[in-house]
């Protein structure tokens, strides 16, 4: 089982997850559930660090010794496919963890063969409609002895919810006319955005079979400040009181009630990196506070959504300059003009 491989990393590092910043309830969560061998959902906004996270989980597995070639990932021990399993010998290579993370991506035109396989029709023709040989694996096999992530598991339809029962519960899947079960050895890792509406509904059978781990956005601004820049391109420089203010304001929209949608955390990346740009653009290397306020409505419109009463008195953009001039603008210049006054060059 894959929850051996990682019980001794859990156990030895108090923090394995080092390519996500916080999230320390999300991460202790994530390691209750694998070391249980459990399946898990995360469930969570757009841009705070999910599919991050899931990717994390695959690095933390060990290499391990594959059969070089094997779409199914066999190992020379354990070989599941029937190609694997006819040949005696068998050249080998390592696999690290992060080689098998296998994506799928949620959609309402995913099919169950996208999901388990279909047949080849050219090798159909060469060994017979119904032989193994002429099988290709889906991405249920393709994830033997690696990560299953499943990104907006709840965009796929419920067709396929059923197609992923057996494999879940089971860790088999019985594909179409074959008599032969395939045993897969997989960890499944899907995420939901609650605040997504274009989405199917999950069958309580499906969710039964899952533990659901549940992310916020960054906890404090120094969180969200140290994301911004190790995740963030850097081509200009941003003094600490820009970028500060930068995700002050990204944080400030999010507490605000008049909001439907909130921005994500690539809000604050896109102040920060487009800021950058227009201070090149305008010939200096030093961001100021107009390159900022110039691409708030291109970075902010679409990431965010007023409630039904305040969008039909008044348009986004609007709304976020006012916002930005009453909360941010102002207060720089009321705290310009004190500090003249103290050091008596106010005239």
């Amino acid at each position: 089982m894959l929850s051996e491989q990682l019980k001794e990393t859990f156990l030895k590092n108090k923090d394995p997850f080092t390519d996500i910043l916080g999230q320390e309830q999300a991460k202790q969560g994530i390691k209750s559930a694998l070391l249980m061998n459990r399946h898990i959902i995360i469930v969570g906004a757009p841009g705070i660090g999910k599919t991050t996270l899931a990717k994390n989980i695959a690095k933390l597995l060990p290499g391990i010794e594959v059969i070089e070639g094997c779409s199914y990932h066999c190992t020379p021990k354990e070989p599941i496919c029937p190609s694997c399993k006819q040949s005696k010998k068998h050249k080998t290579a390592k696999l690290e963890g992060s080689k098998r993370f296998v994506r799928i991506q949620g959609s309402p035109d995913l099919t169950v063969e996208d999901l388990l396989g279909d047949i080849d029709p050219i090798k159909a023709l060469k060994f017979g409609p119904l032989s193994l040989e002429a099988f290709t694996p889906g991405k249920v096999f393709k994830s033997n002895n690696g990560v299953l992530f499943f990104d907006e598991l709840n965009r796929c339809p419920e067709k396929l919810q059923n197609a992923l029962l057996q494999a879940l519960e089971e860790r088999k899947a019985t594909i179409g006319s074959y008599d032969v079960d395939f045993y897969v050895n997989f960890i499944f890792c899907g995420t939901m955005n609650p605040e997504d509406t274009s989405t199917e509904r999950l069958s309580d059978v499906l969710l039964d079979r899952f533990d659901i781990i549940y992310m916020e956005y960054p906890e404090s601004i120094d969180v969200e400040k140290k994301i911004v820049v190790m995740k963030g391109n850097k081509s200009a420089n941003v003094s600490d009181e820009m970028l500060n203010l930068m995700v002050y304001f990204i944080r400030l929209l999010r507490s605000d009630e008049k909001l439907e949608k909130k921005p994500s955390v690539r809000a604050s990346i896109g102040l920060y990196e487009r800021s950058q740009s227009n201070a090149l653009l305008n010939g200096r290397k030093n961001v100021q506070f107009e390159d900022i306020k110039e691409v708030l409505v291109s970075v902010l419109s679409h990431r965010i959504r007023l409630k039904p009463s305040v969008r039909y008195l008044e348009s986004v953009e609007n709304y976020i300059k006012e916002q930005f001039h009453k909360n941010i603008e102002a207060v720089k210049w009321e705290n310009h003009l004190e500090e003249e006054q103290e050091s008596g060059d106010y005239r």
